[in-house]
């Protein structure tokens, strides 16, 4: 059973909006897209992508502000020519909240 953290209300995120949970293992981004749903992934692809929070969103698809790759929010990987995956994290809605798998916090392995 995944365990979840409390991150904030739905409302703290603007549709087509995202917002970086701190970790001591590294940043997440979490976006609400204009379809209402809400995706977290790595902040930076190491080297290569990042950050995500102030890319451009279309669709489930973020676009990196550095090096316009682009990246799907679901299932984090990059998209056309580009190459890589930012790690993905499990995330779910309850009464107006927004919850984090505790993995995500825990820096454990992000979800494949």
């Amino acid at each position: 059973m995944t365990d979840f953290i409390d991150i904030g209300s739905v409302t703290d995120i603007p549709v087509q909006g995202a917002r970086i949970v701190r970790t001591a293992h590294g940043d997440i981004a979490v976006f609400h897209t204009a379809s209402g749903h809400f995706y977290a992934v790595d902040e930076y692809l190491e080297g290569k992508a990042g950050p995500l929070s102030n890319g451009i969103q279309h669709g489930e698809k973020v676009t990196d502000p550095m090096r316009n790759w682009v990246f799907d929010l679901a299932t984090g990987e990059a998209q056309g020519a580009d190459e890589g995956c930012v790690g993905t994290y499990e995330m779910k809605v309850e009464d107006g909240r927004l919850l984090l798998s505790s993995a995500a916090i825990a820096g454990q392995v992000a979800a494949e």
